[in-house]
C-alpha cells in the first residue's frame, strides 16, 4: 500500500538519498538531481504542496516528485506554469505504478491550486500516457537545444496552453541562463 503526502522537512533526508539512488544508473542524467531539489526547496518557485512523497506501509519513501514555478516568455508576455523535475523513485520500488501515482497526484493539486500546465523533459515513451505532447505542438521551446520529441507539456485545464507561447524561463536555481 503506497500513501501519496506532502513532503515535509524531516523527509529531507531520505528524499536525498532516494533522488541520488534512483538516477545513479540513469544514462540522461547530471547526477545532480539530489542537489537541485535542495536548491529549488529554498528558491522563490518552491510550492511546498508540490513536493510529494510516495510512502509505504512501513513508513518507507519510496519515491518523490517536484513541481516549481516557471515562466512562459515571448516578446510581449509572460505566463505562468509548473516544471516537473525530477521525480524519483527507489530503484527497488520502480516499475510499480509508483511514479505514477506522484504525477497523477501533482496534476490534481496543481490544478486545484490554479496551475494550468505543467512544461518537463523527460522519456518520450513514458509521459505521453499522462497526457503530455511535444512542447513544440504548443510553440513553447527551451532556452537550450534538446531532441524536440524531449520537450513536453501537458495541460491540466481545457486550453491551458492555447495562445501561450514563448520560451520557458526557469528558476536561477536550475543553473539555467
Amino acid at each position: 500500500m503506497i500513501t501519496i503526502r506532502q513532503e515535509e522537512s524531516n523527509d529531507y533526508q531520505q528524499v536525498f538519498q532516494l533522488t541520488e539512488e534512483a538516477f545513479r544508473e540513469m544514462e540522461h542524467s547530471d547526477h545532480q538531481e539530489q542537489f537541485l531539489v535542495e536548491k529549488l526547496r529554498g528558491s522563490e518557485a518552491f510550492i511546498p504542496e508540490l513536493s510529494l512523497v510516495a510512502e509505504d506501509a512501513n513508513g518507507t519513501i519510496a519515491g518523490h516528485i517536484l513541481f516549481t514555478k516557471i515562466k512562459i516568455v515571448d516578446d510581449q508576455e509572460s505566463f505562468d506554469s509548473l516544471a516537473l523535475a525530477p521525480v524519483s523513485v527507489k530503484p527497488e520500488f520502480q516499475n510499480q505504478g509508483i511514479g505514477s501515482k506522484l504525477i497523477l497526484q501533482g496534476h490534481h493539486i496543481a490544478q486545484e491550486l490554479g496551475y494550468e500546465s505543467v512544461i518537463l523533459i523527460g522519456h518520450e515513451n513514458y509521459y505521453p500516457r499522462f497526457g503530455y505532447k511535444k512542447t513544440s505542438n504548443f510553440g513553447i521551446s527551451f532556452p537550450f537545444d534538446i531532441p524536440e520529441e524531449n520537450g513536453m507539456a501537458v495541460e491540466l485545464v481545457k486550453d491551458g496552453l492555447n495562445n501561450k507561447k514563448g520560451v520557458v524561463k526557469y528558476p536561477q536555481e536550475f543553473g539555467i541562463d
